[in-house]
């Protein structure tokens, strides 16, 4: 048993040409509107994909980033050193210290994986696009220019006002409040000779009480 097949409406002939034309239309009596660029500088979305910042001091050069960016732009050179121990006895440790990172902006296609694969936040996207050159080589950029478009990157939007705390920001004031704590217990201890708050000095009398007759 085959199922019926609904109605379908009658196409009016050149239905699609008016609908084009009405769009026309109504763009011709439109007043035109001039970016005065660069006079004056463009109001772009909070989320353009303008250019790559580096936030240097949480890269831990992990190279993810680069093993990830399809286009092989990124490149990171980098050194290990030898920290000492924290505590008497400990061991010693070696790390990471970032010597170069650069992107190649000639090859990069903007597509923000490494931004995103990025696990301690090093790498954020800036609205930022005045990078031209006239050279191609010269689009290579270092870390220092990628340090300063970081500046430019805007704040992120506002969190739900009935969201939970971050659990970064939770343990950030945990500890400053229990440093803050500790600091004002430290200030109301008596410092070693002084006298607390009704404890008398020696030689002195104490109200009520008589002196040698």
């Amino acid at each position: 048993m085959t199922e019926s097949l609904p109605p379908t409406r009658p196409r009016i002939p050149g239905a699609g040409l008016a609908k084009g034309l009405a769009v026309t239309l109504r763009t011709m009596t439109r007043k035109t509107v001039t970016e005065q660029y660069p006079d004056v500088q463009p109001e772009l979305p909070p989320r353009t994909r303008g250019v790559i910042g580096l936030f240097e001091e949480n890269c831990t050069v992990c190279m993810l980033c680069a093993r990830e960016c399809p286009d092989w732009c990124i490149y990171i050179d980098s050194h290990k050193e030898t920290v000492p121990a924290a505590v008497e006895g400990g061991r010693e440790r070696s790390r990471n210290v970032l010597d170069r990172f650069a992107i190649d902006f000639a090859l990069c296609m903007y597509c923000g994986i490494c931004i995103e694969v990025c696990p301690f936040d090093a790498l954020f996207w800036s609205p930022e696009f005045e990078y031209a050159e006239t050279d191609i080589h010269e689009l290579t950029h270092e870390r220092d220019r990628l340090r300063e478009w970081m500046w430019t990157v805007p704040a992120p939007p506002a969190l739900d006002p009935a969201a939970e705390e971050p659990k970064e920001l939770a343990a950030a004031r945990k500890a400053a409040d229990k440093l803050a704590a500790a600091q004002a217990a430290a200030a109301e201890e008596p410092t070693p000779g002084e006298p607390t708050p009704g404890e008398s000095t020696p030689g002195e009398s104490t109200p009520g009480e008589e002196g040698p007759a």
